[in-house]
Parts: C-alpha cells; structure tokens; sequence
C-alpha cells in the first residue's frame, strides 16, 4: 500500500503508523502469506466517534504476523484489553465525520494440529473459568456431566463433547451474522442451532464444564479451502468471519477443534450430518485446522479499552464503533461501511 496514495486529497490528515513486525520470512512450502486490508467510513456520524479493530497477532506456530500499518483522519493507537489481552486498534475522531480507516495486515499461516504449549496451573484455571456468556454451572454443567460421564480422559471427554455437540446442533442461515453464544439459553430452550459463535461457543462451555481448559478463537476467513468450498473465502472477504475452539490437553497443548464448520458442510452442502462427505469432515476438524483463516483473539465478554458503555456482541470479530450516543450495528452498512478484503501475496 502506498501511503502517499491514501493522503492525496486530504486537507489535514492526521496519519498513524503501528510498529511494523517483520519476523524470519517462514519456508515457503509450508506457509501462506496474505494482506488484508479493512477499510471504514463513517460518513453518516455526524458527531465525535470512535472505532476498535481487532488486530491479528502471532499466534502458537502457525500465524505469524508480519507487517501492521495504518492510514486515517483520526487519532489510533493500538490497545488490548485488560483481561485476554487482546490486541486492537482504537480510532478516535473529536468531531464530526466522516470518519476514515485503513488497516493493512500481512500475516503468514499455516495449516495446524495440536500446537505444543504448555500451561501453568494458573493458566489452566484461567481457560477453565465462566465468563458472562460462557457459563460452566447449572445445566452447562449439567449437560457436560451427561456427555462424559464414565470418561476421565481429558482426550476422551473432548471427543465425547465434540460428538455430542456435531450431533445435536444445527446450523441456521437465518440467524444475523456470527450468532451471539448464548449457550446458557441455547441448552435451557433446547434450541440448539446457530451460527458458528453459538455452535463453537457451546463446544467451549461444555468443555470447562467438564474441567477440560478451553477457548474460542475468533478471525477471518481469508481464501479458498482446499478440502471443501463451503469453508473458504476470497477477495471480499467482509462477511467471512469465523469463530473456532481450542482445548488444552497435557502433553498435547491446544488440540483445534470445529463442530461448527461440519454442521456448515452439513447445511451448505445439502448433506446428512452421516453422509461419508460430513463424516470425512468431521475426523479432519476434531484435532487439525486448516489456515486458510486468521485468528484475531480469544477474548469472550471483552471488555473495549475506553469504550462509554460494553459492547453489544459479546466478541471482537467485526469493527466496532461507538457514539458518545450508541454504538453502530456493524451488520447495518447504512451507518456503518467497512470491507475486508484479503489478498494473496505470490513469492
């Protein structure tokens, strides 16, 4: 990107660059890099505002970032919440828009297994904890009880989890965006279907609920997939967020998980959840992913650094930005324009 570019044409810019991080160029073989650029306007607010963009870190041995840079008529600098530690970009305009945003990111990925990392007794306890959303007691508890009973595994209550959660949810097209993973209410209504934050938050929950340390891990798709077309994206990748779990087993680390990724081959392929393309599907997404995605954090219920009021989602997945009035639906473009747009970048 040409930042002289992104300037012309502005009376007085305020320009903000983020340190650029350029780490050990990764063996090509084995590596994808792309670059991926989100662009805002708000050019409907006609008051102060602010905006946080998640922001890709390196994560474990499969992402690496490699180059943040940042181009707009605002006052950014880069924040992480208080509990995760999720990185983010904060954007904050004094007066009236419009309000400008471009984020260039290169990361390089890799396809994934159990990533070898190991845990302190603290850390356990921290990935084994409720949070608003995510509660492990009453019947979370409960229902994970049912589900491993006999097991004491960790590997084996996982399995047990994963199944169970493939077999009984449901993926519904109509639910707005990512969902809003509620498990609580999910198991309480017996209303098992959503979109990949209500399925794969449902896997996290169970999975504390069982004692086994779990997370979600919320990105972007970011290109084709080279097993099945339902789980990939290219160019316009605006409405290609995806939402993953992870649980850590001792002398395995974090094993990658996805049930909601078979109900979406399931759905968008017109197939029975036992029909051998899903069955094939569901093998592959219990201990490997495949990177053809980005993950930002593993914040659920964050908390955004200066923001006047929470958040509505209980994620940062998508841009978020506020009034001193509200926030703006990031699902309601009339108010809120961005693009994602991922590209790859060719040796």
């Amino acid at each position: 990107m040409d930042r002289r570019t992104l300037l012309a044409g502005a009376a007085a810019p305020l320009f903000a660059s983020l340190p650029v991080r350029a780490l050990a160029r990764p063996a090509a073989a084995a590596w994808r890099r792309y670059r991926v650029t989100t662009r805002v306007e708000l050019s409907a607010t006609d008051q102060a505002a602010a905006l946080w963009l998640p922001l890709a870190e390196s994560v474990g041995s499969y992402q690496n970032l490699l180059v943040t840079r940042f181009d707009g008529n605002g006052r950014a600098e880069p924040v992480k919440d208080a509990r995760y530690g999720a990185p983010m970009l904060r954007v904050r305009w004094d007066a009236p828009g419009p309000h400008t945003v471009s984020l260039v990111q290169v990361v390089a990925v890799r396809d994934r297994g159990a990533d070898a990392a190991a845990l302190s007794e603290d850390e356990q306890r921290f990935w084994l904890q409720p949070s608003e959303s995510l509660p492990t007691g009453g019947i979370v508890k409960a229902t994970a009880d049912k589900i491993v009973a006999g097991r004491s595994a960790p590997r084996e209550k996982l399995r047990a989890i994963y199944d169970w959660v493939v077999d009984n949810t449901f993926r519904d097209a109509a639910v707005p965006g990512c969902g809003t993973g509620g498990i609580e209410n999910m198991l309480e209504t017996g209303l098992l279907g959503g979109k990949c934050a209500d399925i794969n938050s449902l896997m996290t929950g169970l999975c504390r609920a069982a004692g086994v340390p779990a997370r979600d891990a919320y990105g972007v798709r970011l290109g084709p997939s080279a097993h099945v077309k339902q789980l990939g994206a290219s160019g316009d990748v605006t409405h290609a967020q995806h939402c993953r779990t992870e649980a850590w087993i001792a002398g395995e680390g974090w094993v990658p998980v996805d049930p909601a990724d078979v109900r979406k081959v399931a759905l968008e392929g017109g197939l029975a959840v036992d029909s051998p393309e899903v069955k094939a599907q569901r093998e592959r997404l219990f201990g490997s992913w495949e990177m053809n995605w980005m993950v930002y954090n593993h914040a659920t219920d964050v908390a955004l650094p200066g923001a006047p009021r929470p958040m509505d989602e209980n994620f940062l997945m998508y841009p978020c930005a506020m009034t001193a009035k509200d926030e703006l639906n990031q699902l309601k473009p009339e108010t809120f324009k961005y693009t994602i747009t991922s590209e790859p970048i060719m040796d």
